[in-house]
């Protein structure tokens, strides 16, 4: 069955599969970690402006995930449980309800399939930024990264829109959201010693300047 998103106004809609409504990003539970808007811009400052490196060579086997978190849990499953709302997993640690808002878009789902695990810093960037130099055991804990903003419960289909992309390239559709995203994104690179572009670093000030 396809999903069709309704940008609701007074009532919620109900389906059968899933509950679509929008909501400000703000309702949204967050990774922790986000810097200020200050100290991401002095981090910003910081970071390495070159070029990219090695794209052809990605694969995405080479940041291994989702890896077991505690008990049964896996990296996925406890982003789930850490930015929803009333969530219930199974003895497996499947979330079989729970309440989701995308920060990225505002939308809100009930179904866990509905919603996608997004790298903030998507993997292939981070490989072109230079990953490629990394062992194979830090592109792991950079792919299961739940010390700092990389990983966010978003609505699939955006998370799939965005790709690999880099901020110079797509943003999210929610403007209100640019600060948050900027500030994350710029912490996550800094933090691992992650290079960006001219453009990239460009589109990111920008973005901080919505803050």
């Amino acid at each position: 069955m396809r999903r069709v998103a309704i940008l609701a106004t007074a009532t919620a809609v109900m389906f059968t599969v899933t509950t679509v409504t929008t909501s400000p990003a703000a309702n949204a539970l967050t990774p922790p970690n986000i810097p200020s808007a200050s100290t991401a811009s002095s981090e910003l400052a910081a970071l390495t402006v070159d070029v990219e490196r090695n794209a052809g060579t990605y694969d995405r086997d080479l940041f291994p995930h989702w890896i077991t978190i505690s008990g049964a849990c896996n990296t996925r499953e406890t982003v789930l449980k850490r930015d929803g709302t009333s969530v219930v997993t199974n003895s497996s640690c499947a979330a079989t309800s729970g309440r989701w808002t995308s920060p990225y878009d505002g939308a809100t789902w009930t179904a866990a399939s509905d919603v996608d695990i997004d790298h903030m810093v998507p993997l292939a960037e981070a490989w072109r930024s230079g990953a490629y130099a990394w062992t194979t055991s830090k592109r792991q804990s950079f792919a299961n990264d739940l010390t700092n903003a990389q990983l966010w419960a978003v609505t699939d289909n955006v998370n799939q829109s965005k790709g690999d992309s880099d901020p110079a390239s797509w943003k999210p559709s929610l403007t209100s959201f640019w600060c948050t995203y900027a500030r994350a994104y710029i912490d996550v690179k800094y933090e691992w010693g992650l290079t960006v572009q001219s453009a990239e670093k460009s589109a990111l000030s920008t973005m901080l300047g919505t803050c």
